[in-house]
């Protein structure tokens, strides 16, 4: 993941709901090419901050075991532009989950007006010969990821206790850590 469209979780209720922010500022680039002379966020990136909120939100339900890949979007509307300036409050919710993929509903907020909402599918990939087996992303990189954008910070179970990061995400950190005592990973 290269490009990351939300900046913090500031709640995040497994398999069930998270509410991430993007701040919207003049310096991304995307913003100044758009629509030359009117710089805004297109929403085609603010579907992308709406799916990595809710494909964290599906993905963190079964450990980040399952490949959850955005399928397809069933329904976009959006009611006005992100401005330089606005902050956008994503929040997901998981409308049903199978075994094969999930439905989430996201909204976007700007203050208390409703600037977009799209319905999400995703799909999770078989682990067989079509795709190559291992994760999606370097376990250490992911991990780092989900921690810069808070997630951990604010996650909850299904009981309301404090969630934590898979333990075999957690063995990759110590390794990386124990290679790199005094480097970037040490806390």
């Amino acid at each position: 993941m290269r490009w990351f469209w939300i900046d913090k979780f500031v709640e995040f209720e497994r398999g069930r709901r998270a509410v991430a922010i993007k701040n919207v500022s003049i310096v991304e680039e995307p913003l100044d090419d758009y629509l030359p002379g009117f710089p805004v966020m297109p929403n085609t990136l603010i579907i992308e901050g709406m799916a990595q909120t809710a494909g964290l939100l599906i993905g963190e339900m079964g450990g980040f075991e399952d490949r959850v890949v955005l399928a397809k979007i069933g329904q976009a509307v959006f009611h006005r532009h992100a401005l330089p300036g606005d902050q956008l409050r994503y929040t997901a919710t998981v409308q049903d989950l199978r075994k094969d993929g999930s439905i989430a509903k996201v909204t976007s907020h700007i203050g208390q007006d409703l600037q977009g909402e799209v319905e999400l599918m995703f799909a999770f990939l078989p682990l067989d010969d079509r795709f190559p087996s291992g994760p999606l992303f370097e376990p250490v990189d992911f991990l780092a990821m989900v921690r810069a954008f808070g997630m951990y910070d604010v996650a909850r179970t299904e009981t309301g206790e404090p969630a934590r990061p898979p333990e075999s995400y957690l063995k990759f950190e110590r390794e990386a850590q124990a290679n790199y005592p005094k480097g970037p990973l040490a806390r």
